[in-house]
């Protein structure tokens, strides 16, 4: 039994339920880990002992979303986010590679007032970056981009362990005050001096903040350049499903069955087995840099294909739940930036001013607020207006640039 070929992109459903709820589940996975960026100290949020309480709950949620939902969205995310440009360029419109390298100039620009005033860990910015690649990959088949995300995913892991390995191998050698493990510290473990300065920087203005930002762009552009190959490994990687028919909705449901298997067989204990090496080891800053950033990577990407063959086996008709996810979908870009809205509302200084003062556990409850909001406003907007305010503006800007 082989896979099925998938549809001409002319012969492609004009809406597909099961991939628009995909992109709604991204987007309310993606909240899920944003809240703690936006409720704790930066270290916090891949150190449970950083910050946030170590009782219980606490822990079992650190445990729930480094193994389920930690970068399992965000790369869900930039899977659907490489098959729309495919889609787009598939269409055939004039100047297509024009008008794709258009729309990745205005997305950067949105990800860039979005980091500036809202969320730091902006994505729109990496996707926009690593999307200028689009159009050169677009040819490939879909054997071929799989084999380049598989390679990009490799080279991110290689690049990583070059930039966080040495703070490893002085941990492991107890070369206690080296240079690479105090700045290990300082980003992913317990230094009280850092720790303290980030609590003052939760309360800072509106203003105070975006000056402070706007002064980091260029700090911020040599971390998105680091992420480009593990961005560009999930984009491509989401061409490539989309031409192999998976994203289509052409597959069978064996395969699609098959495919979520294999992909959690091989995620779910390397996943665990790392989360079990950093709890007997007690969380060293050394070691929690490079698992969350480096070593999961691969793991991650795995159950994110995983989560996409099950949407696509199991969502098929815009009914309850799967039609508000469905909308939600169609307003991805909209929706990404409201959450944002909302939880800076909750946390900052300008709202209900709660940074620094919740547990991960209640952070991570708190998370359900713009989840609800978005699941609310999505079906009454898109039966009204159809594309989202954002998503107008997004595509009204490139076309006059254009």
């Amino acid at each position: 039994m082989t896979a099925p070929r998938p549809l001409p992109a002319t012969l492609a459903p004009a809406r597909i339920p099961a991939l628009d709820a995909l992109r709604g589940i991204a987007v309310a996975g993606i909240v899920a880990m944003n809240v703690h960026a936006f409720a704790l100290p930066g270290p916090a949020y891949y150190n449970p002992l950083a910050y946030g309480g170590i009782g219980p709950a606490d822990r079992w949620v650190w445990l729930v979303s480094f193994v389920f939902i930690e970068d399992k969205f965000r790369t869900l995310f930039a899977m659907l986010f490489g098959a729309g440009c495919l889609i787009l360029l598939e269409k055939g419109a004039p100047h297509p590679w024009r008008a794709h390298y258009a729309r990745m100039a205005v997305l950067f620009v949105i990800g860039l007032a979005h980091a500036t005033l809202l969320a730091s860990n902006d994505v729109l910015r990496a996707y926009a970056l690593a999307g200028l690649a689009v159009p050169l990959l677009a040819g490939l088949s879909a054997r071929a981009l799989v084999t380049v995300a598989i390679g990009l995913v490799v080279v991110h892991v290689a690049l990583g362990m070059v930039a966080l390995g040495p703070a490893l191998v002085d941990h492991l050698r107890h070369r206690i005050g080296s240079d690479a493990l105090i700045l290990a510290e300082r980003q992913f473990g317990r230094d009280p001096m850092v720790i303290t300065m980030l609590l003052e920087q939760g309360r800072e203005g509106l203003a105070e903040r975006a000056l402070r930002r706007a002064g980091a762009i260029p700090a911020q552009l040599a971390v998105l350049i680091a992420a480009l190959p593990l961005n560009l490994a999930a984009i491509a990687l989401g061409m490539g499903l989309w031409k192999g028919g998976m994203l289509r909705g052409t597959w069978r449901l064996f395969w699609l069955q098959r495919l979520a298997a294999g992909c959690a067989l091989v995620a779910l204990p390397a996943l665990l087995g790392l989360a079990a090496w950093l709890e007997v080891t007690g969380f060293p800053a050394a070691l929690v840099g490079p698992v969350a950033l480096v070593l999961s990577a691969p793991f991650d990407m795995a159950l994110a294909v995983s989560y996409a063959a099950l949407a696509m086996a199991f969502i098929k008709a815009e009914r309850g739940l799967a039609r508000r996810l469905a909308m939600a979908g169609r307003l991805s870009l909209s929706n990404y930036l409201l959450t944002s809205v909302i939880l800076a509302a909750l946390f900052a200084p300008w709202g209900l001013g709660l940074f620094g003062a919740v547990t991960r556990w209640q952070a991570l409850a708190l998370g359900a607020v713009p989840v609800a909001v978005m699941l609310a406003w999505s079906p009454w907007w898109a039966q009204r207006f159809g594309q989202g305010p954002l998503e107008r503006l997004w595509r009204a800007a490139a076309r006059r640039l254009t």
